[in-house]
């Protein structure tokens, strides 16, 4: 099994806080990797560290085995690593459609020095829109493509997070709570279109999520902090039954 993003020994402290301490992860092609655990075990400042938010103390971050460890956030979404975040911010005043054609990172007509060229950049924008239109049929947005984006639901700004993403062509998607504060019914969708974009378009997906209840049926692989530490790991029904997951965060097994 391919591995496409691997992280060895991140560590990330703040003050005498030690937020994060010597987590490795391997992240497998093609699969959707989940992390979980109680508020303020890491997982948050791991993805930061991983997606280039923030700057490790030690450890390496390597992607389709190539260090990133110090690349800023562009040059990860360059390489095809991109992120959403908990709260979705997208353009809010925009609609649907711009904010998608925004995200849309191939098009020289948005630098100054081309814009007066035409033909250096129209057959882009064309590009651009066919693009969008293909993602907003993906993720049943198109009936929502001219509503502005602070009129959407939250399961549809997730979506709408998920499309921005995918307009930036990343093979790897790291994702903070699809599902958080999302209905049940939307909350299955959105983890279908993410097994959809998995198995028929080859993306990668690691998520945090503490919705267990519904996340668990759709994941692949399942890494469990605490502290700052990487307690469990393996896949769902042997982490979500592990005694030492049950006792941090569980409470009672989810499975």
């Amino acid at each position: 099994m391919a591995e496409v993003l691997k992280v060895v020994k991140a560590r990330k402290t703040f003050g005498n806080l030690v937020a994060v301490d010597d987590v490795s992860l391997s992240i497998q092609k093609n699969k959707l990797s989940m992390i979980i655990g109680p508020n303020g075990s890491g997982k948050t400042t791991l993805i930061n560290c991983i997606t280039g938010y923030l700057k490790m103390d030690s450890g390496k971050v390597y992607y389709k085995g190539k260090d990133i460890t110090d690349y800023p956030p562009h040059k990860r979404i360059e390489l095809g690593l991109t992120r959403t975040f908990q709260i979705p911010s997208p353009f809010k005043r925009l609609p649907v459609l711009d904010n998608l054609l925004a995200s849309y990172r191939f098009n020289p007509g948005a630098k100054l020095i081309n814009a007066p060229f035409r033909m250096r950049w129209v057959k882009h924008e064309a590009e651009a829109v066919e693009k969008a239109y293909e993602v907003l049929e993906l993720l049943n947005l198109t009936h929502v493509k001219d509503q502005l984006a602070e009129n959407l639901s939250g399961g549809q700004l997730k979506l709408l997070e998920i499309g921005r993403s995918l307009m930036t062509e990343a093979d790897t998607i790291v994702m903070d709570e699809p599902v958080g504060g999302v209905n049940p019914s939307l909350a299955h969708e959105i983890f279908k279109h993410i097994r959809n974009l998995i198995e028929n378009h080859g993306k990668t997906f690691l998520i945090i999520e503490h919705r267990l209840e519904v996340a668990v049926k759709y994941v692949d692989y399942v890494y469990a902090m605490a502290y700052g530490k990487l307690i469990a790991e393996g896949d769902p029904e042997t982490v979500l039954t592990d005694s030492k997951v049950v006792e941090s965060y569980l409470g009672t097994p989810v499975i």
